[in-house]
C-alpha cells in the first residue's frame, strides 16, 4: 500500500486540495486516527475520513450485524447478517475500496469504562461515537493528559437527536483559521502621519477586522513599508491604520497589501467541565441547545441507573405476557409466531403504558435534578423533547447520520492538519419536526418488524415509511451531492415498494478518476463508466428493493419536448437538484414552477454548503433569490494592461481556446458549410463571400507541415506575445507618457511591460515553446515523438529559425473597460480589392497542393485539465507565467493556475454528506406534509464551524 506523504496524487485529489491545500494535505497524510462505533454515525465519519486520505484508520466495533442496521449502515450487507459477521469485519473490505492509499486496521478489543486505554497513544486523533458518557469523560482524560494532547471527537445520533463534541487539548494551534485565499489589493494612498492610513484604490473592501496583519509591497515613494507586517486598525471598509509613517518618505504612487495569515492558539475544556458548563454552537434561533445538552445528558444518566435506554414496551416481556394470555385462553394456540405474539401483546399495551410512563418520569426527574445543579439552569424543562428523545432513542435516523458524520469527518481533517477552526465545542442537531403530530398515533405503527427499516419506523411511523415507498422522485445529477444522496434514498428505502414508486436519475456525464475521492459510489473499476447508470448500480447494491431508473440526458430546452416534459414532471412528487452550477439550476426551478413540484436545492462550494426548500405557494422560488454577480475583468485589463496573475490566467486560457479550439473548428465548418474550394472561388465572383473567409485562408497558409514548422511557430508566437507587444505598447505609451489630465499613464495599477529575450536555457521559455508545438502538431495531424519534444532537440530545431524583427504597428490599442471581448475574427463586406486576393490566395494554395484533402480538416484541441499529459496545462501555465513576467507580476505555480483556467470549483466529501443528510430531511418533511415554520434552509461553512438554519421566506403573493 502506498502514501501520498511524499507526494500529493493529483489525479484523484486535485479537488480536495483546493479546499485544503497541500501542507495540509501531506500532514493528513502522516496522521492515525481511531474511531469506535461503525453504526450509522460511525460508518459516516468513516467514509468521510478514508475519501479524505489519512495515513491510516483503525476501527473499533464488536457488535454483530443485525437486519435493524442495513437501514442506517450502507456498508453492510444481507449476507453479513446472515453470517453473524460484526460491523467491523463486514466494512472494513469495504471502506478500503475507497483510498488506495489509507491503511484499515481493525482493533479486536473491547471499550469500556475498565479498559486500559494506552493503545489510544499511537494515535493522533481520537473518534468515539455511541459511547456513554461515564466512558466518555474517561477516554477525554486520559487524550489530555498525552503529550502532545490526543484530539478526541465524539458524537451520538439518538433517533431525530443527535449531538457532536470536540476537546482538542489544552491548547491547540490552528494554521489557517479560514481557508480563503488572502486577497491582494491596490493602494490609492498612504498618509504621512502617526498612524499613517491606507486607502484602498477604487474603494475596493478591504475585508480586514483590527488586529490583523498586512504585509506591502510595490509602494512607490514610501518603500520603507514594502516587505514589512504592519498590525492594522479599521477605520471604514476602504482605509485602515498602521504604524507611525511620519518618519518614511511621502507616499507617491503604486503598492498593494495583502494580509498575513498567522497561525493561532485555541484553548478547550475538557469534557467534565463541558457538562455543566457547556460552549454549544448556535445552530437554529428557533432552539435552545442547552435543553439538547440537557437532554442527552438526562438520557445517558438513565440509562447507567437503569442499564437500559427508555422504551415504549419490552418485547421479550411482551411476548412472556402474550403467552400468558394464550395460555389462560379457552382455546389456546398450539404455536404462535412473533407477529401474532406482538399483535396479541398490543391489544394489552395498557399493561405496558405504566411501564413507559414511569421511564418518562424518571427521565424529567434525572433532567430537573442536573438543571439544577448546573452553572446556567434552564428556566423550565422543554417535556416534549424529552418524549420524542425517549420515543426514538433506541433508533438512529439516517439523514441525522449523513449530516452529523460529515461536520463530525471534518472535525477529523481539523484535528491532524490544523487547517481551520475546530467545533467549539459541543453541537447539537435534530430532526424533531419529523414527529409533530405523531404523537396521538397508534403505537403498533412504531413497532420493529424485524427489518432493515426498523430505525425509521421508530423514528417517523409506518404510514410515512409506506409514503416513501411509494414516492415517485426526479434527481438531476450523479455527481457528489446525487452518489450521497441516492445513498440516503436507498437507507430510507424510497422508491422500494414493489408496485409502486420511481426514482428517475440523469446526468450525463462519465466517471473521471477525480470523482472518487468524494463521489462514493464510483470506484477505480467504473472509470469512463456513466454516472448516473453506475450509481444506481451502486445504490441497489445497498438495497436492492429500489426502483431506479438511470438516464443520460441532459435537462435542459432541447430535452424538455420529448422527455422531461410537462407530463413527465406531473408524474413526479417531488424533484430534488444535484447540480453544480446556476444555469441549470434557474432552468430547473423554472420547470418545478410551470409543473409546481416541489424542488429540493443544493450545493456546494469547498466547506460551504446550502440547502433551500421549494415548495410551491408555500417559499419562495430559487428565482426569486439572486446569487452575487460573478466578478468580471475588463477586457482591456486582459487584453493589455493586467495587474494580478488573476488576470494573465484567463488571458492564457483564452489563447489556448482561440488558437487551439476555436480557429481550427472554424475551419472544419468553412469547408463543411461552403463545399470545395472551387464552390468558394465562385461564391467570390458572385459577391456572396462567406464569413470568416480571410481567417480562414491565414491559417492554411501558416499551417505547419513539419514538426520542425511547428516549433518555428512556437518561437514566433514567443517573440509576438511577450516581446514585440512589449514594445508596441511602450511605442505608443512611453514610460514617461502622460494622460490629457497631466497624470502619468503608467500608474498603479497599470503595469508598463518590458519585452523578455526569449533563451533556450530557460526552462520557462521551452516549457511554452515545447507546449505549443505540440498543440499545433495536434490539431495539424503532424506526427511527433517523445524525443521530438526534448528541450535539446529543440534547441537544435530552434537555430535555423529566423525570427521577424519588431516593426511598430498602427493598430489601435483598446483602452476603455469593454466588457467583452470583441470578435477579431469578424470580417466587414469584402471589397473587389478583397475578392480578388482571395481568390489568388487560394488559387497559390491549390497550386502548391495545400487546398486539398487532409490540408481542409483539422482537430481542434478540446481543453481538457485533467490529463497531466497532454500539455494543455503546461501551455498556459508558461504563456500566463511569462505574461506575468513581462508585466512584473508575482507568477503562479501550476497547481494554482489550473485551479483558476480549469475553473475548478474545490470540494470535499464532508461538505456534501453534511448538506446532503439535511436535503434529505426536508424532503421527508414536504413527504409528510410539514407547515412553513417545520422546513428549514440551511447554510454552512464547515471551516468556520458555522451551520445555521432558517425559515425558508414566504411564496410572494401578488392581490389581483
Amino acid at each position: 500500500m502506498s502514501t501520498m506523504a511524499e507526494e500529493i496524487d493529483d489525479s484523484l485529489y486535485s479537488r480536495q486540495r483546493y479546499v485544503l491545500g497541500d501542507s495540509a494535505m501531506k500532514r493528513m497524510a502522516n496522521s492515525n486516527v481511531f474511531l469506535s462505533g461503525l453504526g450509522g454515525l460511525g460508518i459516516e465519519i468513516a467514509k468521510n475520513v478514508v475519501l479524505a486520505g489519512v495515513k491510516s484508520l483503525t476501527v473499533q466495533e464488536g457488535t454483530i450485524c443485525q437486519i435493524q442496521d442495513l437501514g442506517t449502515q450502507f456498508f453492510l450487507r444481507d449476507e453479513d447478517v446472515a453470517a453473524k459477521r460484526t460491523r467491523a469485519e463486514a466494512s472494513l473490505g469495504r471502506l478500503a475500496e475507497l483510498n488506495p492509499y489509507v491503511m484499515l486496521k481493525k482493533a479486536d478489543l473491547d471499550l469500556t469504562p475498565d479498559s486500559d486505554l494506552s493503545f489510544l497513544a499511537e494515535f493522533q486523533c481520537v473518534v468515539i461515537t455511541d459511547a456513554s458518557h461515564s466512558l466518555l469523560l474517561k477516554i477525554d482524560a486520559f487524550c489530555r493528559e498525552q503529550k502532545p494532547p490526543i484530539q478526541l471527537i465524539a458524537g451520538e445520533v439518538s433517533g431525530v437527536f443527535s449531538y457532536g463534541f470536540c476537546d482538542f487539548g489544552p491548547e491547540f494551534t490552528v494554521v489557517d483559521s479560514s481557508g480563503e485565499e488572502p486577497k491582494e489589493i491596490f493602494i490609492s494612498s498612504i498618509t504621512k502621519d502617526n498612524p499613517g492610513i491606507v486607502t484602498t484604490l477604487d474603494n475596493a473592501f478591504h475585508g480586514l477586522e483590527s488586529g490583523d496583519m498586512v504585509t506591502f509591497k510595490e509602494v512607490k515613494g514610501m518603500e520603507a513599508l514594502n516587505g514589512t507586517q504592519q498590525t492594522v486598525t479599521e477605520i471604514s471598509p476602504y482605509a485602515f491604520s498602521i504604524c507611525d509613517t511620519s518618519a518614511f518618505g511621502s507616499y507617491q504612487t503604486g503598492g498593494m497589501f495583502r494580509e498575513v495569515r498567522l497561525p493561532k492558539t485555541e484553548q478547550y475544556a475538557s469534557m467534565q467541565d463541558q457538562m455543566n458548563s457547556p460552549q454549544a454552537v448556535i445552530v437554529d434561533f428557533g432552539k435552545d441547545a442547552s435543553m439538547s445538552h440537557l437532554a442527552f445528558r438526562s438520557l445517558h444518566q438513565f440509562r447507567d441507573q437503569h442499564g437500559q435506554l427508555p422504551k415504549l414496551s419490552d418485547i421479550e416481556s411482551l411476548c412472556q405476557i402474550a403467552n400468558k394470555i394464550n395460555q389462560q385462553s379457552e382455546r389456546p394456540l398450539d404455536t404462535v409466531d412473533r407477529d401474532i405474539l406482538l399483535h396479541m401483546a398490543y391489544t394489552y399495551i395498557t399493561k405496558f403504558i405504566p411501564i413507559f410512563d414511569s421511564d418518562i418520569e424518571s427521565l424529567c426527574q434525572i433532567a430537573n435534578k442536573i438543571n439544577q445543579q448546573s452553572e446556567r439552569p434552564l428556566d423550565t424543562l422543554d417535556r416534549d423533547i424529552l418524549l420524542h428523545m425517549a420515543c426514538t432513542c433506541s433508533s438512529a435516523f439516517a439523514p441525522l447520520c449523513a449530516t452529523l458524520g460529515g461536520i463530525l469527518g471534518q472535525e477529523v481533517i481539523k484535528a491532524v492538519t490544523g487547517k481551520f477552526v475546530p467545533l467549539n465545542q459541543w453541537l447539537y442537531l435534530d430532526a424533531v419536526e419529523v414527529r409533530k403530530g405523531l404523537e396521538d398515533q397508534e403505537q403498533d405503527v412504531f413497532e420493529p418488524k424485524n427489518d432493515r427499516y426498523d430505525h425509521l419506523r421508530a423514528c417517523i411511523g409506518e404510514p410515512l415509511c409506506d409514503k416513501l415507498a411509494k414516492l415517485r422522485l426526479f434527481m438531476v445529477g450523479c455527481g457528489a451531492i446525487g452518489c450521497e444522496m441516492l445513498k440516503n434514498y436507498a437507507l430510507l428505502g424510497i422508491s422500494s415498494h414493489a408496485d409502486e414508486g420511481k426514482i428517475t436519475i440523469t446526468d450525463n456525464d462519465i466517471i473521471e478518476k477525480s470523482n472518487l475521492n468524494r463521489q462514493f459510489l464510483f470506484r477505480p473499476r467504473h472509470i469512463q463508466k456513466p454516472k448516473s447508470t453506475t450509481a444506481a448500480e451502486s445504490s441497489r447494491e445497498i438495497n436492492s428493493a429500489l426502483t431506479i431508473e438511470a438516464h443520460q440526458n441532459k435537462v435542459h430546452p432541447a430535452t424538455e419536448k420529448d422527455i422531461y416534459n410537462d407530463a413527465f414532471f406531473e408524474l413526479q412528487d417531488i424533484v430534488v437538484n444535484a447540480l453544480d452550477n446556476v444555469e441549470a439550476r434557474r432552468y430547473m426551478d423554472i420547470r418545478c414552477v410551470t409543473n409546481q413540484r416541489a424542488l429540493m436545492e443544493s450545493g456546494t462550494l469547498g466547506s460551504k454548503g446550502h440547502v433551500q426548500v421549494i415548495v410551491p405557494h408555500m417559499t419562495e422560488t430559487y428565482g426569486n433569490t439572486r446569487d452575487p454577480p460573478e466578478h468580471s475583468v475588463p477586457y482591456c485589463t486582459l487584453k493589455t494592461f493586467p495587474a494580478t496573475i488573476e488576470h494573465t490566467i484567463p488571458w492564457a486560457r483564452d489563447k489556448f481556446e482561440s488558437s487551439f479550439t476555436q480557429k481550427p473548428a472554424m475551419l472544419v465548418k468553412y469547408w463543411a458549410e461552403n463545399g470545395s474550394p472551387e464552390d468558394v472561388m465562385e461564391k467570390l465572383r458572385t459577391n456572396e463571400a462567406p464569413e470568416h473567409t480571410f481567417a480562414v485562408l491565414k491559417l492554411m497558409k501558416n499551417r505547419p507541415a513539419t514538426w520542425q514548422q511547428c516549433v518555428a511557430r512556437a518561437w514566433v508566437k514567443f517573440e509576438k506575445n511577450f516581446n514585440h507587444k512589449a514594445q508596441q505598447l511602450l511605442s505608443a505609451f512611453p514610460l514617461d507618457h502622460r494622460t490629457k489630465d497631466g497624470e502619468l499613464f503608467w500608474q498603479s495599477p497599470k503595469r508598463p511591460p518590458a519585452p523578455i529575450e526569449f533563451s533556450a536555457s530557460d526552462d520557462l521559455h521551452m516549457t511554452f515553446v515545447e507546449s505549443y508545438s505540440r498543440l499545433v502538431a495536434d490539431y495539424c495531424h503532424i506526427p511527433y515523438s517523445d524525443a521530438d519534444r526534448q528541450s535539446q532537440n529543440i534547441t537544435k530545431l530552434l537555430a535555423d529559425v529566423k525570427v521577424p524583427e519588431f516593426v511598430p504597428s498602427n493598430k489601435r490599442i483598446i483602452l476603455e473597460d469593454t466588457p467583452e471581448k470583441p470578435d477579431e475574427d469578424a470580417e466587414g463586406d469584402m471589397s473587389d480589392e478583397d475578392i480578388v486576393r482571395a481568390i489568388s490566395d487560394l488559387r497559390q494554395l491549390q497550386e502548391g497542393g495545400r487546398a486539398q484533402g487532409a490540408f481542409l480538416s483539422m482537430t481542434p484541441v478540446e481543453f481538457e485539465k485533467d490529463d497531466d499529459t497532454n500539455s494543455h496545462i503546461d501551455f498556459i501555465t508558461s504563456a500566463s507565467n511569462l505574461r506575468a513576467t513581462m508585466y512584473g507580476i508575482e507568477t503562479a505555480d501550476r497547481y494554482k493556475t489550473k485551479r483558476i483556467a480549469g475553473r475548478i470549483v474545490p470540494a470535499i466529501a464532508t461538505t456534501t454528506a453534511a448538506v446532503s443528510g439535511l436535503v434529505t430531511i426536508e424532503l421527508i418533511k414536504y413527504i409528510k406534509g410539514c407547515v412553513l415554520e417545520d422546513h428549514k434552509n440551511a447554510y454552512m461553512n464547515l471551516a468556520i464551524s458555522l451551520v445555521m438554519m432558517s425559515e425558508p421566506a414566504r411564496a410572494r403573493r401578488t392581490l389581483i
